[in-house]
């Protein structure tokens, strides 16, 4: 077998074929934040914060967790060690290109691993071959068995993942899912490498593969959101029979990102009459591992980032804070307290109303008369027309103005 220092080389086969444990109504949920998340610009960490991050996501009750690319420097192989040895009750992933050197570097990293995953993997698009990897498609055949069947040498686990499976010819992809299968993995992993699929086609090719491999091996899904449909991509995958999903807290990821792991779940969750699936995870750690993420990295999700964002149970609009005050769920179909949030906010600005003023006003303390209330709020609105937002001390000011009135604790 050559080393592949650079490139996927790999040659042989094997015929061992393992049976996967029996589809089901099972999601599981593989985090790769600490591996394709942090390949993303400005998302690299030091070991000890991805042990911080890995102790988070345990806590999440993620299935798998993938800690890093071993070969790729030593502090992923580091990354790996550690997280496998200080968390042994979780399954612990290690990255290898399809090649010897990969797989047995990445093997090392996952020695004193309880529940070690070795997760191989070699393009299959004609463009990658063709380009990229400059190599036959029977070679590529040929290197990725080989491969499955040295990591098999190694750890029981083996995932397989066919780069860029969504722009491979069909027929030859089901023949390399088959080949790794027969050669050992216990997981085929077929990813949205360039976020180009939709929905329907993506539900079309999942269901054909999975239909190929039947009991066999757990089909996996990897969405990237290049065109913004990671999530729905890989809802339309477990739809059509996929029962690993790939995902990152806050999307995190190459380019445009990975499948939100935090979106995916609550989808699932909260829409059970379309979606009839379970998942471990424990939503009420979604926001603080969020948090935790964006203090760990260069930056945050977006204010209106679904689930975690500052925005996402926030109300400023007048009718929606009339409607929440009266009844939570006539504008949230989630409880905040669920993923971790505690509790709705009322932000006000110029489109809030009265009954929203009130009640923060009811909150830091004070009681009002209806004509004191009018009078406030109208120097609120005018304040608001000038900016993005009142603080609570504003609001408190305004109300001294009108009625000199100290706030009651």
């Amino acid at each position: 077998m050559s080393a592949c220092p650079a490139t996927e080389t790999q040659a042989g086969g094997a015929e061992t074929r393992t049976r996967a444990e029996p589809v089901n109504n099972r999601v599981h949920i593989f985090d790769t934040t600490l591996r394709d998340g942090e390949q993303s610009p400005g998302c690299s960490m030091t070991v000890s914060e991805k042990l911080r991050m890995a102790s988070k996501l345990v806590e999440l009750g993620v299935d798998t967790l993938e800690a890093g690319f071993p070969i790729a420097s030593d502090g992923d192989f580091e990354a790996v060690d550690t997280i496998s040895r200080e968390f042994p009750d979780v399954s612990v992933a290690a990255l290898a290109r399809a090649c010897t050197l990969d797989v047995e570097r990445a093997a090392r990293a996952l020695e004193k691993a309880k529940r070690p995953r070795l997760h191989t993997f070699i393009a299959t698009s004609d463009i990658h071959l063709k380009h990229k990897l400059r190599k036959t498609r029977q070679q590529v055949l040929e290197e990725a068995a080989a491969a499955v069947a040295l990591a098999r040498r190694y750890v029981d686990d083996v995932e397989f993942s066919a780069e860029d499976a969504t722009r491979t010819d069909l027929d030859y992809l089901e023949q390399v899912s088959k080949a790794t299968v027969a050669a050992g993995a216990r997981t085929v992993n077929l990813p949205d490498t360039v976020g180009y699929s939709t929905p329907d086609e993506h539900a079309e090719l999942i269901g054909r593969m999975a239909r190929a491999l039947g009991d066999t091996a757990i089909v996996s899904v990897h969405c990237h959101d290049d065109l913004g449909l990671a999530v729905a991509n890989s809802l339309a995958a477990v739809q059509a029979g996929a029962r690993q999903v790939e995902c990152t807290i806050n999307g995190i990821g190459e380019r445009a990102g990975n499948c939100s792991l935090e979106e995916l779940v609550m989808t699932i969750r909260v829409r059970q009459d379309r979606l009839p699936f379970e998942v471990g995870i424990r939503t009420e750690h979604l926001y603080p591992a969020s948090r935790l993420l964006s203090e760990l990295i260069s930056f945050g999700p977006q204010p209106n980032k679904a689930i975690v964002g500052r925005n996402a149970f926030a109300h400023e609009a007048g009718i929606h804070q009339d409607g929440v005050l009266k009844e939570r769920t006539t504008y949230e179909i989630m409880d905040p307290r669920t993923v971790g949030v505690p509790e709705s906010s009322l932000v006000l600005g110029k489109h809030s109303g009265r009954h929203a003023l009130r009640d923060r006003c009811e909150h830091l303390g004070f009681q009002l008369t209806r004509e004191q209330l009018e009078e406030v709020y109208r120097r609120f609105i005018t304040l608001a027309d000038r900016k993005k937002g009142l603080l609570d001390e504003e609001i408190a000011g305004l109300v001294r103005q009108v009625s000199g009135a100290v706030a009651v604790r």
